[in-house]
């Protein structure tokens, strides 16, 4: 462990709390996802408004992922952010249990994206000051995809539709609720705060800090990245219940077992594919995975076998999703000073959202009622194809690979 840094004990304990903490989150975000098909006949919503529902949280999101990390770079209180985040989707997610229109249902979800766009760029910064930086991609592959994968991906529909089957949508919605107030709990409890080093003097021409990252090529590449692979994301979860079960014709309990499948995928993906990285380097992980990725929308529209062959399927498919936490906060964290973290991550995400899971899913709802549900499949592929194509620009930060500190000159401009 290296001078400065938190015991092992305690790293673990802070990637465990903030790991599960985003998987609470993840849950609540998702439920409308995979209670969509309850959802939709019983509102009367069109596929363009199943679209801008997931749109909405990620534009909220977005914005709250830009602003709120560089709020906590520069107040300096990243743990207070984190709990009231949990209070407040919590409540959210009650509201969405209580709507009986579109618009209401809407308010509750640009809401929700506000509360929890903040919470994974604060949590990447806490691991990023904490965490060995030999260690730093599996420990942010755990805290973003772990819980996310288990309880978002992988528990939500697996108890959420059978609730729904038995007691009807919105007692999910209420069921979802709960574990933000506990996890806001634990937090509180067991999360230390950290002072943030103080940005130094700025010498006469030298360019702002918020500048300087918004010039740095990594930055920039991973930001590109995101809207391409965030849109893939957000159109997945917003379409691919719909696509299973009124397109292909899959009952909805077969459905929500392949959907299921993809949380098993990206539990398994953060451990393997992020620790990879730690090996091998970053870039080549993450120009090969988005191109494995192409597997899950393809086997969506033209596979016809059995059930658990499609499982399999989507399983490698969605392994891709492991580069995630890579490209949303390792290379941005490796690529900045310590002042500009939570801000250099905050872009990445924010930009993603904005243009890839606000415009992504619109798109998709948009080309779904025009030509069908295999069109957000054909666009699924595509992104996946441009978002391998945008990790060649990238530059090595591995510390394995570029030395045991990633320092700031390593991608500081374009040459």
């Amino acid at each position: 462990m290296q001078a400065g840094r938190s015991s092992a004990r305690y790293q673990i304990v802070l990637v465990a709390i903030l790991c599960v903490n985003f998987g609470v989150l993840f849950f609540d975000r998702n439920a409308i996802n995979f209670l969509m098909p309850f959802i939709q006949p019983e509102l009367g919503l069109s596929y363009t408004e199943v679209g801008l529902l997931g749109a909405g949280l990620s534009f909220t999101w977005a914005v709250a992922a830009i602003f709120v990390g560089w709020l906590s770079d520069k107040i300096a209180r990243r743990k207070i952010i984190i709990v009231t985040a949990g209070l407040i989707f919590s409540v959210c997610s009650v509201v969405s249990g209580l709507a009986s229109t579109f618009l209401t249902l809407f308010a509750a979800r640009l809401l929700m994206g506000l509360s929890e766009g903040g919470v994974m760029p604060i949590s990447h910064a806490m691991v990023a000051a904490e965490v060995s930086p030999k260690w730093r991609a599996l420990a942010m592959g755990v805290t973003q995809n772990v819980g996310s994968s288990l309880l978002g991906s992988t528990v939500a529909p697996l108890v959420l539709v059978p609730v729904a089957l038995a007691w009807g949508w919105r007692h999910a919605f209420f069921l979802a609720a709960v574990p933000g107030l506990i996890c806001a709990l634990l937090v509180m409890l067991f999360v230390v705060e950290r002072s943030i080093p103080k940005a130094p003097q700025r010498v006469a021409g030298e360019r702002l800090p918020l500048v300087e990252t918004l010039g740095n090529r990594n930055v920039v590449a991973c930001a590109v990245m995101a809207v391409l692979l965030v849109s893939y994301l957000v159109i997945t979860w917003s379409f691919m219940p719909l696509v299973l079960t009124q397109y292909r014709g899959i009952d909805k309990q077969t459905a929500a077992n392949l959907m299921a499948v993809l949380g098993v995928s990206s539990f398994l993906a953060s451990f393997a594919v992020t620790a990879l990285s730690d090996f091998i380097g970053r870039k080549p992980v993450m120009v090969a995975m988005p191109f494995v990725g192409v597997v899950l929308p393809l086997a969506a529209i033209y596979y016809t076998g059995s059930a658990w062959v499609m499982g399999v399927l989507f399983f490698v498919g969605w392994l891709f999703n492991g580069i995630f936490p890579m490209f949303m906060a390792t290379v941005p964290s490796e690529s900045v000073s310590p002042r500009q973290v939570a801000t250099a991550m905050g872009i990445v995400m924010g930009v993603g959202e904005i243009l890839g899971g606000v415009f992504g899913p619109s798109l998709a709802g948009r080309l779904s009622d025009a030509y069908g549900l295999a069109a957000p499949c054909w666009f699924l592929a595509a992104v996946a194809v441009l978002g391998g194509v945008t990790a060649l620009f990238l530059k090595e930060t591995a510390p394995r690979i570029v030395g045991e500190v990633a320092a700031p000159e390593l991608t500081t401009a374009f040459d």
